[in-house]
């Protein structure tokens, strides 16, 4: 195998699918990488929503914290706060469930939950800016013209500002997609899970086909990219039909 090693079907055979290959492993690490960032990707929406409206709020306790939340995320690289709601969260999260009187055997958090809660919190605060822009963005307008009508607040948000504010707010939530997704190669440092960075790291490792691993493993972060961008760009134009351009 050694002697083979630099040639075209050497290479190939690394990525054959199975036992004698890396490809189920690649593969595997990718679905894990996209449910990861979907599923934070949704957790961060909503803290958003909840962030934004906090901020405008006519509640001045509701703005200060959600002033304090996003600029300590903001402030604190990325990784490090990942290593700290990674460990610090699930460590409290245990000791909470153990005092409210279930048996610390049974108490037993899954790497997968706790990569979705961080990365989720820690994009809840980009998302937050984003979206009280967006909800700022809409024009009053419309939400007049509801009141008059006699909608209730909840069929307001529902019918009226939630599709307008998707509009202006789907640039900057594609980013943060697109963001997203990359950061969760982040997870690997913890070794809970393993993703797609993990997946190319341990063929590399078990190859000792460094460069190779490496490459193949930003070309399908590349590839995903693409679709995400295609994918965004096609939602863009569906929510942008009959607006004036």
């Amino acid at each position: 195998m050694a002697g083979q090693s630099g040639s075209f079907d050497y290479y190939m055979s690394l990525l054959r699918y199975g036992d004698l290959g890396w490809s189920d492993e690649l593969l595997r690490g990718l679905g894990l990488t996209v449910q990861i960032s979907l599923c934070a990707y949704a957790v961060g929406f909503c803290l958003g929503l909840l962030g934004a409206g906090a901020k405008l709020s006519s509640n001045i306790w509701l703005k200060r914290l959600a002033d304090l939340y996003t600029t300590i995320i903001r402030a604190v690289p990325e990784l490090l706060l990942i290593l700290l709601l990674f460990y610090s969260g699930t460590s409290a999260l245990k000791a909470l469930l153990i005092a409210i009187g279930v048996p610390a055997d049974k108490v037993d958090i899954s790497g997968f939950a706790a990569a979705v809660a961080a990365l989720g919190f820690i994009y809840g605060a980009y998302m937050t800016e984003i979206l009280r822009g967006a909800i700022q963005a809409v024009p009053k307008g419309q939400m007049e013209a509801a009141r008059a009508y006699g909608m209730r607040p909840a069929l307001r948000f529902r019918r009226i500002l939630f599709p307008l504010m998707l509009r202006y707010a789907l640039p900057g939530m594609g980013n943060q997609w697109l963001n997203i997704t990359k950061d969760s190669a982040y997870i690997t440092v913890t070794g809970s899970v393993v993703e797609l960075l993990s997946a190319g790291t341990n063929a590399a490792g078990g190859t000792k086909e460094y460069l190779f691993f490496y490459s193949m493993t930003a070309c399908v972060f590349l590839v995903l990219t693409v679709a995400s961008m295609l994918t965004l760009a096609a939602l863009e134009k569906r929510l942008n039909r009959g607006m004036r351009r």
